[in-house]
């Protein structure tokens, strides 16, 4: 989950108070994991690393990230998929334009030219609690040859809530994997439901919750599902949850987004999967943003943690 620091969101409250579209540059800071909702993205606490016999032994740092459960399956997304659902009959009114946006994002992530998401093949699943070093062991996260957007649906049966409640927003998950037709759990075991809240929206709280977004698992009638909650960050004005301060008004859905979709992938169904003194892999590094050029244009991508470069890095 991405938090906004206290300055930041005492900002962003008055902004929406005032009816504001515009906001000065801020920045976001590491910081603990909160649970925004009793059912939100949580951690009760990170794992010791632990070394074992058939592991590569190496220096580590209390940033380094470790396996959290020796399970097969929901540990990592082997083969991402990525579903967006713009929930609402509101998105017929989307003044920053979001959903093209969004969807030429992860039209372009993927191949030889994203050379952010191979910071991802490091990770994987059925390996020892305690893991650090894949070495080859396991099942890693394959980088995409090709777009991992699986599918786009504009939900627009009814309007989203003006506040929706964690709940609503499991709720709508799975709604999405129905209506995708992924009715088991082997679709679901790489799926991913973004369930994005159109302007004016308030899912969870956002902003007075202290976070930008954050990702989750609920149990469905078709298996645990991993989703995402992403409000509409622009409505916070630009500089908001991005290190960015140029006014790009898209940068910090974009950066939130990339964060976001790096936990799910490399931690599925929190907390199976990789954490570290830090959190997740996009918590170690929320100071750490870079444009990147892909097929489909150049997007704000959020540094991700590298276990093999024992540091925050934008390319692997």
């Amino acid at each position: 989950m991405r938090t906004i620091r206290p300055a930041t969101l005492a900002r962003l409250t008055a902004v929406l108070a005032l009816g504001a579209t515009a906001l000065g540059a801020t920045a976001l800071a590491p910081g603990a994991e909160a649970n925004p909702a009793p059912t939100a993205h949580r951690h009760s606490g990170v794992k010791p690393l632990k070394r074992t016999a058939d592991r590569r032994a190496r220096a580590t740092s209390a940033n380094t990230l470790s396996v959290q459960s020796s399970g097969s399956q929901g540990v990592v997304s082997p083969n991402p998929q990525v579903y967006l659902v713009f929930w609402g009959s509101q998105w017929s009114n989307d003044p920053a334009g979001v959903a093209p946006d969004m969807q030429s994002m992860f039209s372009g992530l993927y191949g030889s030219q994203d050379t952010w998401g191979t910071i991802l093949d490091q990770y994987c699943e059925g390996v020892p609690t305690g893991t650090t070093d894949c070495a080859g062991g396991g099942t890693p996260v394959s980088h995409p040859t090709s777009s991992p957007l699986a599918g786009v649906w504009f939900d627009n049966s009814a309007a989203a809530p003006d506040s929706a409640a964690a709940s609503d927003l499991a709720a709508e998950a799975s709604n999405a994997a129905a209506h995708f037709g992924n009715t088991t759990q082997a679709p679901n075991l790489n799926a991913q439901y973004v369930i994005l809240s159109p302007t004016g929206t308030h899912p969870d709280g956002f902003p007075d919750s202290g976070f930008c977004a954050w990702h989750d698992q609920t149990s469905s009638s078709y298996g645990t599902l991993a989703y995402t909650n992403m409000p509409y960050i622009p409505d916070s004005g630009a500089g908001a949850c991005t290190t960015f301060t140029d006014g790009r008004l898209l940068s910090g859905i974009e950066s939130t987004e990339t964060h976001e979709y790096a936990e799910t992938v490399t931690d599925f169904w929190p907390s199976t999967g990789w954490n570290g003194g830090g959190g997740e892999i996009g918590d170690e590094c929320q100071n750490m943003d870079a444009y990147v050029t892909l097929s489909t244009g150049t997007f704000d991508l959020q540094g991700l943690w590298s276990n093999s470069a024992d540091n925050c890095v934008t390319q692997g």
